[in-house]
């Protein structure tokens, strides 16, 4: 494993990326501030699997239920960003509103899991079944 970078190194590039180093990154320890940034730079700023978009809105929706504003602002800016219309952004956090809400119910009336589990298998094999024929 290679030494991290020094905090100047590491802030010079993160300047570079953000035009600034935010508070929240200044206050990482020197120790962690380039695995730190690395990570963030990666997930949150890169290309990854996940379109950047869908990303942030997976984020939103996240923090609309663990409450953070921090989390809450950084996601819906960061979103917006990657192209995110506030139809989306609305959407998001409705669907978290409406997932939570099944997951309340579900969990309090302790349905039981291998029942739901056993349910679920056969709604998809339904679904699928129901998909039209591919063209060879």
């Amino acid at each position: 494993m290679t030494s991290p970078r020094s905090r100047k190194q590491v802030e010079a590039e993160i300047k570079q990326e953000l035009g600034i180093v935010p508070g929240f990154l200044q206050s990482i320890p020197e120790a962690y501030l380039d695995y730190e940034w690395q990570l963030f730079k990666k997930l949150e700023l890169g290309e990854t699997l996940i379109p950047n978009k869908y990303k942030e809105l997976m984020g939103l929706a996240i923090h609309s239920e663990t409450k953070c504003q921090f989390c809450i602002l950084f996601h819906t800016e960061a979103a917006k960003l990657f192209g995110a219309t506030d139809e989306e952004i609305q959407e998001a956090v409705h669907y978290a509103k409406a997932s939570l809400g099944w997951s309340a119910y579900i969990n309090g009336m302790s349905q039981d899991y291998d029942a739901f589990k056993k349910e679920l298998k056969q709604i998809v094999q339904f679904s699928k079944s129901k998909e039209p024929a591919h063209a060879n």
